[in-house]
């Protein structure tokens, strides 16, 4: 009878600590995972404008870039980013092209330049974006 007693006991207590570890594990605070109103997570972000994302730290960034235009939009957990004090700098990688691109506030969440650019299929980026901190590393890679 007392190792039944014991018994039932371990498997409260286990049952108990298996309960409180998996609540643990999902306190998300801050942000809801049901409402995914464009704010998706890192793990499940797709572009918004057409363009490759990159998330850093929760905030996407999203690069549209074509040969007249290159874009980048930041969102955080599907908000715009007030980017009217931002700064952005680029470098286009290619196999035999180097570049850089100064991207100046074009809209509420935007950053944008106009001009030609060399944007082909593989090209990498290298982005430092500074939205009033300490400025943001993000790479992404043209598709």
């Amino acid at each position: 009878m007392k190792l039944h007693k014991f018994a039932s006991a371990t498997f409260a207590v286990l049952a108990m600590s298996f309960a409180i570890i998996s609540m643990a594990a999902d306190d998300h605070k801050g942000h809801n995972h049901d409402d995914k109103k464009g704010g998706e997570h890192a793990h499940d972000a797709k572009p918004v404008y057409g363009g490759v994302v990159s998330v850093v730290k929760d905030v996407n960034y999203e690069l549209v870039a074509k040969s007249d235009s290159i874009t980048l939009y930041v969102t955080d957990h599907g908000k715009p980013v007030d980017t009217k004090d931002a700064t952005a700098t680029l470098i286009l990688l290619s196999s035999s092209d180097k570049s850089e691109v100064k991207l100046d506030p074009a809209g509420e969440n935007k950053l944008q330049a106009k001009g030609t650019f060399k944007v082909d299929k593989g090209t990498k980026v290298v982005a430092s974006i500074s939205t009033g901190g300490k400025p943001q590393s993000v790479r992404f890679t043209l598709k």
